[in-house]
């Protein structure tokens, strides 16, 4: 999708709420940010990233502060963070548990530094580095470097909406920043013979919040281990949260909790249930860990489906490239867009293609699926972490020697176009494997013969009985998260974990009319329940999309216009208006209250300049159910 080139306004929305005591932080951490004699609370901050046409987005997150409503300013993350945003689409990190000052707080800002960025553009064909010089401000289109790198992105909260920091409880924030929204990319869609050094990126950052992380992404939480508890009544462990890269330092304090169904990779061993516990109870306190799972608003706990600890995890002992598998010949692997960590340095580095070693030595396992597996386990299209030990070419072909180290596999997406379905076997045109096109991949020897390798035509993908595929008629896209099969073994191609079907998958759509823009974009009288936007208006839009996976539909071919209604299952919602010239924002706790405003803010002069939303879309009815939308009006 085209980036949204919405300049001098800076969109931000947050929605807060009073969340009850309960187990999932605990402990003072060691971020000492405030008095011992103050009652604190702890604010869990989590950060995830809406999709953009990024391979690599990595800046360094400097500061999250929160405002009370009496002034007092709190910073929440103690020491310089290096994010790569791109790796955020399809997940949420904690990146602070710390104990805070109880109190309202009205509003919060992030702080981005862009020196040293590294930004990747897809370009179809592996990416483009943007130069330095070419990362412009939005504001004032001055290049993002030092010392004028940074870029802070406030965060008001509704006035009668504070996000309430009690004694003892765990008040939620939850930070998304917007890719697509946030930067402009010039030109719009650029191949892989545009020069390098004409694609410029423009920053106009976009950060929304909510109390509650997006239910759809799973969340992940890094950091030294701090304790385990394995009794009958108590399966958990404490975590000193640091995010991401960090190479010291912690943000407060995370109680992880587990289940009997827990999968553990401790130092490249697999286990299940409470057999993990034990092993990371055996670990010594201090050494890392990364567990993804979920967190329950109304417990307040936070639930691993897996953990990772020891060497099985990044900057444990050995280095690691996590990536995409395009291609595999013998026991050599070539892998793309990788993020690259070094053992005995914080941070990342991307790495575009990365030539990884396996061997019959390299311990390989699977997130949240017990088991033995091996090196012939990992095929072409499979997203996996590799651990072991990186060569010295510092060349666009490094090395890594994984086969005395070990392989992570982690669950994989897969876009495509239904076709039919026999014996448990789905048979789709394949769209898009781990993000990327099918064109990026050499299926050479993943079939059992030459004959039987992987075709993007009729790729095929095994489905539990647990997954119903009755519903799903020929052309509908589905999305699939699981494994590619082992390498020499298809057909079929891949084992799905999980289905997602076209209805209940989130749509983004993009309207841009620019200035003067539309004074009349919705049809009739506005209503609490749904708006209208015709078709003649639609068509009416410089930019007019409507993005499912790597799917772009055209809604003004939809004759009957395009209905948007509120999604009643929606966890997480935004609603808000934008004021370009008075740079206000007005943000909403429902989608009837932003029509009630919208209805007197459209008195027949102002105009509408762009309507961005995004939810589950039924193409039988075109009606988008919306989780967040945000409309964009000139005055």
């Amino acid at each position: 999708m085209k980036r949204l080139d919405i300049r001098n306004v800076l969109l931000t929305l947050g929605l807060a709420a009073l969340v009850a005591c309960g187990g999932a932080g605990g402990g003072s951490g060691s971020s000492g940010l405030q008095p011992t004699a103050v009652s604190t609370g702890a604010a869990m901050v989590t950060l995830t990233d809406a999709p953009g046409d990024f391979v690599s987005y990595i800046v360094n997150v400097v500061s999250i502060q929160l405002k009370r409503t009496d002034g007092t300013v709190v910073e929440t993350l103690p020491a310089t963070t290096q994010v790569d945003f791109a790796q955020l689409v399809n997940l949420s990190e904690v990146i602070s548990a710390a104990q805070v000052p109880e109190g309202n707080y009205a509003s919060a800002s992030l702080t981005l530094d862009y020196t040293g960025a590294t930004i990747v553009v897809d370009n179809g064909s592996g990416g483009v580095a943007i130069a330095p010089a070419n990362i412009l401000n939005g504001a004032n289109n001055n290049p993002l470097t030092s010392p004028n790198a940074q870029v802070t992105l406030a965060l008001k909260l509704p006035t009668d909406r504070p996000l309430v920091v009690t004694k003892g409880s765990v008040a939620n924030l939850a930070l998304d920043f917007n890719l697509a929204a946030s930067n402009v990319v010039s030109p719009a869609a650029p191949t892989s013979s545009t020069p390098s050094g004409t694609v410029t990126v423009t920053v106009n950052p976009v950060l929304a919040a909510s109390v509650v992380p997006d239910a759809v992404k799973s969340i992940r939480v890094r950091g030294p281990l701090a304790s385990v508890s394995n009794t009958a009544s108590n399966t958990s462990y404490t975590v000193q949260v640091r995010p991401f890269y960090n190479g010291q330092g912690s943000h407060g304090d995370l109680v992880v909790q587990t289940t009997a169904t827990t999968t553990f990779s401790i130092n490249g061993t697999s286990y299940t249930g409470t057999a993990g516990l034990t092993a990371l109870a055996g670990l010594t306190p201090g050494v890392l860990t990364a567990a993804q799972g979920s967190f329950d608003v109304s417990s307040k706990t936070f639930t691993a489906a897996s953990v990772l600890a020891g060497t099985s995890i990044p900057g444990a002992g050995l280095d690691s490239v996590e990536g995409t598998v395009v291609a595999r010949s013998g026991n050599v692997l070539t892998v793309v867009n990788g993020l690259i960590a070094h053992h005995d340095e914080s941070g990342v580095q991307y790495g575009h293609q990365i030539a990884v070693t396996v061997g019959s030595a390299t311990t390989v396992s699977k997130d949240t699926i017990p088991g033995a597996f091996a090196a012939s386990d990992i095929s072409v299209g499979q997203h996996a972490q590799f651990f072991g030990k990186l060569g010295t070419d510092v060349s666009s072909n490094r090395t890594l020697d994984a086969s005395q180290g070990n392989a992570r596999l982690q669950p994989t997406s897969l876009w495509g176009q239904y076709a039919s379905s026999a014996a448990g076997v789905v048979t789709l045109s394949l769209q898009s494997l781990d993000g990327r096109p099918p064109s990026a991949f050499n299926f050479a020897g993943t079939g059992s013969s030459t004959a039987n390798d992987a075709l993007a035509a009729t790729y095929t993908v095994v489905v539990p009985p647990a997954l119903s595929t009755a519903n799903l008629s020929a052309g509908v896209p589905v999305r699939f998260l699981g494994y590619v099969r082992p390498y020499g073994a298809a057909p079929p191609d891949f084992a799905a974990v999980s289905l997602v079907d076209f209805s209940s998958t989130i749509a983004g759509l993009e309207l841009v009319w620019g200035r003067p823009g539309v004074t009349a974009p919705f049809l009739s009288t506005l209503s609490a329940t749904h708006v209208v936007v015709s078709q003649a208006t639609v068509q009416s839009a410089l930019e007019h999309a409507l993005q499912i996976g790597p799917q772009r539909l055209d809604p003004s071919t939809i004759t009957s216009g395009l209905t948007l209604v509120p999604n009643p299952a929606a966890v997480s919602t935004q609603f808000v208006i934008a004021h370009r010239v008075s740079e206000k924002l007005d943000s909403f706790t429902s989608f009837a209250d932003e029509v009630a405003a919208l209805g007197t803010a459209l008195n027949g002069t102002t105009t509408v300049l762009a309507i961005l939303a995004d939810g589950p879309f039924n193409s039988g009815s075109a009606t988008l159910s919306v989780n967040r939308l945000v409309v964009v009006v000139n005055d």
